[in-house]
């Protein structure tokens, strides 16, 4: 079952069950690999994926981290892509990176401890998502009074739900599951942004590559608004990273400079999806 909010949702299911991030002994004596110590193969970029996860990996190779893939394999000079693919689920990474299936997951919220973050290479925010020119033009926090009698969505138990419980906006709120099985049916965001245009929901509370996304392929002229104006409560604005093992130091720093010397693209190619894109002061990026 793939997880309705990206990585920042598998951070919560893994707080409910112990992890252990152990090697396997499979890949261990394998000739060629990476550097002293290391597991990572050298010749292929092996990722660790959603198969049905947009906007952010697919099968089909259609979502931005797919894309992400292609440009880190050719900028240090791996000859091709493979990929290993899971479901965003409790034992995503002790399936995958843990049992050396695979060399990097291309997005992970940064602090998690099931993995070594590289460094950061965006930062995004849960969003207010509504109809541009509507009556509720203009509003930027939940706390705002013209959110009071209005029917909100939100995703179970991701971070706005708090505060909409706290701005008493959960009695008339419509509640998304935390996890849906992609592989047969929409991500909650898609449909968030179909209920939106259907009437069913005034906004959307949600995390903001997904809401960017799937608002460009609205019929609506939607508003995406990140909730970094909110003053209290949880947290909304998250760094994403690359995920990759404890003790691949070596494919990290590898991993760092490649951020580095290709902010530029990377930012394009975020914002060629419809990511909101923060920077540390919370200022929107748009090129």
């Amino acid at each position: 079952m793939a997880c309705g909010v990206h990585r920042l949702c598998r951070a919560a299911l893994a707080s409910m069950v112990m992890v252990a991030l152990m090697p396997s002994p499979v890949r261990s004596q394998s000739a060629g690999f990476g550097a002293a110590g290391e597991l990572v193969d050298p010749e292929t970029l092996r990722v660790c994926a959603d198969p049905s996860n947009m906007p952010f990996s697919d099968k089909s190779g259609e979502g931005f981290e797919d894309k992400l893939a292609k440009m880190v394999a050719a900028k240090t000079g791996r000859k091709s892509v493979a990929y290993t693919w899971y479901p965003s689920v409790t034992g995503f990474v002790r399936n995958t990176l843990g049992a050396n299936r695979c060399d990097i997951i291309m997005g992970y919220a940064q602090g998690d401890e099931l993995v070594q973050n590289t460094n950061a290479y965006y930062r995004s925010s849960y969003v207010l998502v509504y109809e541009k020119d509507g009556e509720l033009a203009g509003v930027e926090t939940l706390t705002d009074p013209k959110l009071a009698d209005k029917r909100i969505g939100v995703v179970q138990a991701t971070p706005p739900s708090a505060n909409m419980a706290a701005a008493k906006l959960m009695r008339k709120a419509k509640i998304y599951p935390l996890v849906v099985d992609t592989r047969v049916s929409p991500s909650m965001a898609e449909v968030m942004i179909r209920d939106l245009e259907a009437g069913v929901i005034d906004a959307a509370a949600v995390w903001g590559p997904m809401a960017g996304y799937y608002a460009r392929k609205s019929k609506l002229d939607l508003a995406i608004v990140p909730l970094t104006r909110e003053k209290s409560g949880s947290r909304m604005a998250y760094r994403i990273t690359m995920g990759v093992r404890p003790f691949d130091q070596h494919w990290k720093r590898t991993l760092n400079t490649f951020i580095r010397d290709n902010q530029a693209d990377i930012n394009k190619l975020l914002l060629s999806y419809g990511v909101p894109l923060l920077d540390e002061h919370d200022g929107r990026i748009t090129e």
